[in-house]
């Protein structure tokens, strides 16, 4: 099997990672790209560090089982097939899925510290960071996790201003510049995204 086209995706918390890379598999099938997301490897919560008020913080490096999220990578790159529950945020009544990742000509790698762990930063082929002004940041934050993660807003400004904001200036922004597209998300992101594309259909076509 040929080598897979690694693209690793990053960018602070409401900077559109999300729905980028929605927008961005559209039209293709699991077996033409795989999306790999560190959401589905946090570290259960009851397992998380708290900081001095006694929050657990979700936003630190070793939040994530970065060994079994290298792992799995290393798995699909070899052609296999990789399981693995879905990570279900601040709901109990929700039952997880069984996730099923397979090998592709493109595998997409996202999460915040895609660039900060240093096994995936050399694996990656195209590195790709999505920016957002820091108001519109923590609007697309409050949204999300208000309305889809059902969070109290007083925690989510909480969290915004002591994890998500120390977080991104250590672990996220000293990579920007060592990106190969910035994609500027503050209105749209669609000249970032037909760019993006170019290469993956490239990859899935050859």
């Amino acid at each position: 099997m040929k080598r897979p086209f690694l693209i690793g995706i990053t960018g602070g918390s409401g900077s559109g990672k999300t729905t980028f890379i929605k927008q961005l598999r559209d039209g293709f099938t699991d077996q033409q790209v795989c999306l790999l997301s560190m959401d589905d490897y946090y570290v259960p919560r009851e397992f998380q560090k708290k900081d001095k008020n006694g929050i657990y913080n979700f936003d630190r490096p070793k939040s994530i089982y970065k060994d079994e999220f290298v792992r799995d990578l290393r798995l699909l790159c070899e052609g296999q097939s990789v399981q693995r529950q879905e990570y279900v945020f601040n709901n109990e009544l929700a039952e997880p899925k069984l996730l099923t990742f397979f090998p592709a000509p493109v595998i997409i790698v996202e999460g915040l510290f895609v660039f900060h762990y240093k096994e995936v930063r050399k694996m990656l082929d195209l590195r790709v960071f999505l920016h957002a002004k820091d108001n519109l940041k923590v609007v697309r934050r409050i949204k999300r996790d208000r309305v889809e993660r059902n969070y109290p807003l007083e925690d989510v400004l909480y969290r915004y201003e002591h994890h998500v904001l120390p977080a991104y200036e250590k672990y996220v922004h000293p990579y920007r510049e060592k990106a190969d597209i910035i994609v500027n998300n503050n209105s749209d992101f669609n000249m970032g995204l037909a760019v993006v594309r170019a290469f993956v259909e490239k990859k899935v076509g050859s």
